[in-house]
């Protein structure tokens, strides 16, 4: 499992988007949540996904293949402020022409900084995702920063907004400084892409 890696391809636009014929699971949320950081962690590689210490730099949707078996697929994170308005409406168009042009998604995973509440962007996300009838799993990334009643309070939180989560099935917590959250996710995958 995860034995063969590659980077296939960055998309910024439509007619870029990867067409080989193989499941993708996509990781979407905000600028700055942690997408790559999760991808290098669940991974074991330390450079794998490209990192930038400049939120909202990930312009591209970036394509990798797994194993030869399925792709993992970074979206652009949207909401940062720094950004220009046209900017940011660019990035989301080419996330929701993603969505609703790929046929090869099988699993989202929606990732929500476990410190603060999920954003009008997030509800966006959910509902864009709910739209086009794509199989989501929310996680509650960078938890290494709360304590056990902060976390209990978070999750608590996170069910009260989005009631059709359940946590250990479509709600997990992940750390990539930790690797909290990591054994979970392997074991998603591994029943998703390696069980035979």
């Amino acid at each position: 499992m995860f034995k063969k890696l590659e980077f296939l391809r960055s998309a910024y636009t439509v007619n870029q988007f990867d067409k080989t014929d193989l499941p993708e699971v996509i990781f979407c949320g905000r600028s700055n949540v942690g997408k790559s950081s999760l991808i290098n962690t669940l991974l074991n590689r330390k450079k794998f996904a490209k990192i930038s210490s400049t939120p909202g730099k990930t312009r591209s949707i970036n394509y990798y293949l797994i194993d030869e078996q399925f792709k993992l697929v970074d979206l652009p994170g949207y909401g940062y402020a720094k950004t220009s308005i046209a900017e940011r409406e660019k990035w989301a168009k080419l996330v929701q022409d993603y969505l609703s042009n790929s046929d090869f998604v099988d699993l989202a995973f929606h990732l929500i900084d476990s410190r603060h509440k999920p954003t009008e962007l997030d509800d966006k996300l959910n509902l864009l995702l709910k739209s086009s009838s794509i199989s989501y799993i929310v996680i509650l990334n960078k938890v290494d920063k709360l304590n056990q009643s902060q976390l209990a309070e978070t999750k608590r939180r996170i069910v009260k907004h989005y009631p059709e989560l359940k946590f250990g099935e479509n709600l997990f917590v992940f750390s990539s400084i930790t690797k909290n959250g990591r054994k979970e996710l392997m074991s998603l995958l591994n029943k998703l892409f390696y069980s035979s």
